[in-house]
């Protein structure tokens, strides 16, 4: 199996792909020219592509933001950075290796990364807790935010989690308290801020890393206040509903999230994913970070501090002050 058309609704995408290798195999194998009938299976493909990832339901939005093959946050900061200089540990229990963090260059410009990073296998994952933060992970990136903001260096934050780590000893060491503080003490920092959702933003997990100036969405992310998975283990008792409460959560809607205030930029992927041109993919997010990096640079501390708490307080209200209605504005 192509593994980059591996979900379910891209099945026929895959049978068709399958029919073109083999005629390229034919080819080669017999110095039969069958160029004609290439020309047409690869028309039919293109066509195939644009009628599947242009009516994509919100689970299937969801699948891609979850593609076994999709950039994740290093892949991000290696191809749009240089120099990038890890740091590790929270000073106080252990280092999370589901939150990396440390410096690196932006066009010359010395910055802070902070990114939520999963893994591409189960070894891989293992070491990386799936991309789910335990409190360490949120109390590192803190650390690293506040020398960021002692040495006067933006801070890009990337975020790709399901939510935090929601086991006992996450709990037992107060992840929620953690959180807490990454959100209060993000929305008063005195450097710039911006948030990339380059996967899953699920719930505090992503907020906790996301109280930004700027927070730019990919095309086929979703940032919502919790997993469809989870969503449907308390609505419908039953984690099986998850399709369901991606709809009715509206996931991958990023026009609504866009309208709500909850997002400033969308960026665009190539067709069907940022899987299938990750090189493209990092050109379009790096372009969008470095405008909104050098946008913020360009204000006061103060009026930094005053805009990022305006935004979230804005969130979801109308000019008139009115709070939207989440069925009106997705209608």
């Amino acid at each position: 199996m192509d593994m980059k058309y591996a979900l379910d609704f891209e099945k026929p995408l895959r049978g068709l792909i399958k029919q073109l290798d083999a005629l390229h195999q034919l080819s080669e194998e017999n110095h039969i020219d069958v160029s004609s009938e290439i020309k047409a299976i690869e028309s039919k493909i293109e066509q195939t592509k644009r009628s599947i990832y242009s009516n994509l339901s919100s689970w299937q939005r969801v699948q891609l933001a979850r593609h076994p093959l999709r950039p994740y946050s290093l892949d991000y900061v290696n191809s749009i950075l240089e120099g990038f200089q890890e740091y590790q540990g929270d000073r106080q229990f252990r280092d999370d290796k589901s939150i990396i963090g440390g410096t690196a260059f932006l066009d010359r410009k010395a910055v802070m990364i902070i990114a939520q990073q999963k893994g591409r296998n189960t070894k891989e994952n293992i070491l990386r807790n799936f991309g789910m933060p335990n409190p360490e992970g949120y109390r590192k990136a803190l650390r690293l935010m506040k020398m960021a903001e002692k040495f006067d260096l933006p801070i890009i934050t990337w975020v790709d989690t399901p939510g935090a780590y929601p086991g006992v000893g996450s709990e037992e060491r107060h992840v929620a308290e953690a959180i807490a503080v990454n959100i209060r003490d993000m929305s008063q920092m005195t450097v710039p801020i911006v948030t990339v959702v380059v996967g899953e933003g699920g719930s505090g997990g992503a907020l906790g890393i996301a109280v930004a100036d700027r927070v730019l969405i990919l095309e086929n992310a979703y940032y919502s206040v919790i997993s469809p998975e989870s969503c449907s283990a308390i609505l419908w008792k039953d984690r099986s509903q998850a399709s369901k409460a991606a709809d009715a959560l509206k996931l991958g809607d990023q026009a609504l999230l866009k309208k709500l205030g909850v997002v400033d930029e969308i960026i665009e992927e190539p067709m069907g994913g940022a899987q299938n041109d990750p090189d493209e993919a990092a050109q379009s997010v790096g372009a969008s970070v470095k405008k909104h990096i050098n946008e913020l640079l360009k204000l006061s501390k103060d009026r930094l501090v005053e805009g990022r708490y305006a935004r979230f307080r804005a969130l979801g209200e109308t000019d008139d002050g009115k709070v939207i209605d989440i069925n009106e504005a997705a209608s």
